[in-house]
């Protein structure tokens, strides 16, 4: 059995970091939860008195610097990805984190790409599971409408809803690394999955996105689903993800469910599934400590977000 005393959540500023330490607190985790963030106004640095600015994941040898420094000062236990800029350095140096005592929950480099480039999810995921219709070609888009998005985008970020030959045109001119995808007009869902630190998932819990703004659910459903519940499953362990990820999948003209993009760490609405009953951040403490993780049962529940105040001073 290994202690868990520090916990270190980055990206304090963001609904991913702010949840993952609620998540926490709900979990009565008892330790010390460390924030971080390149923004010293981060609203998470209010929800815990131990924090720390740092700099942006892209000044990669500031940031990680920085970040050994406070990893060691907090004798920090595991990193956990609320973060998506600061699992590519978590992962990329994890055995000097770990040489600090440090976890990082995170998945492998290879893996991590193949997430973030949408192109090579679709090659990488297209023959063994349902994935919609994609290319980089403009030519080879023969019906309408459907959507065009950077293939290296983030959230909501200049994805557009394209009609017309023309308006394809346009946007092939304007954007450069734009991939090019069926339209899928259905229900949208998004699935918390958890997958153990040998890369087994463990459970998927699924909400039907009612509502989103920058990409981030502001209102959702979370409901039993068992196929879509196994097959995101499968597609973590296909891809080879440790720790958790969240599976956007969409519904086709056919009612067929199609995975769109896959964000390997835990999302703006993983706070979604802690209120249901499947709380990831304690479960990712449990792993590292070496417990048997128990598969909770979640219930189905319906969740509206709205904004807190905080004052400064």
């Amino acid at each position: 059995m290994r202690e868990v005393k520090s916990v270190l959540v980055p990206g304090a500023s963001a609904p991913a970091g702010i949840n993952t330490i609620k998540s926490l607190r709900m979990a009565k985790f008892g330790g010390k939860i460390v924030a971080t963030d390149s923004d010293p106004l981060s609203p998470g640095f209010r929800m815990t008195p131990d924090h720390a600015v740092i700099p942006l994941a892209a000044r990669e040898e500031e940031f990680i610097g920085k970040l050994c420094e406070v990893v060691q000062d907090n004798r920090v236990d595991i990193l956990m990805p609320s973060s998506g800029h600061d699992i590519y350095p978590y992962s990329k140096y994890r055995d000097r984190l770990k040489g600090l005592g440090a976890v990082p929950v995170v998945s492998d480099p290879e893996n991590l790409e193949t997430c973030r480039d949408k192109l090579r999810t679709f090659n990488f995921l297209a023959s063994r599971f349902n994935l919609p219709f994609t290319t980089t070609d403009p030519k080879k888009v023969k019906d309408f409408p459907v959507i065009a998005k950077p293939q290296f985008g983030k959230g909501s970020r200049d994805v557009i809803k394209i009609e017309d030959e023309a308006s394809l045109r346009y946007v092939d001119a304007k954007f450069k690394e734009m991939i090019f995808q069926e339209f899928l007009p259905g229900i949208e869902y998004t699935v918390d999955v958890l997958s153990d630190l040998d890369k087994k998932a463990l459970l998927a819990v699924p909400r039907i996105r009612l509502e989103t703004k920058e990409g981030i659910s502001t209102k959702g459903k979370v409901v039993h689903h068992p196929a879509l519940q196994n097959e995101c499953k499968k597609i973590a362990e296909a891809v080879g993800i440790r720790g958790p990820c969240c599976i956007q999948m969409k519904e086709s003209r056919e009612k067929e469910l199609k995975l769109v993009e896959i964000n390997p760490r835990m999302g703006g609405g993983t706070i979604f599934s802690a209120l249901a009953g499947a709380n990831l951040p304690a479960m990712i403490v449990d792993m590292v400590r070496g417990n048997e993780i128990s598969v909770p049962d979640f219930s189905e529940i319906t969740v509206v977000r709205y904004f807190e105040e905080i004052v400064m001073g």
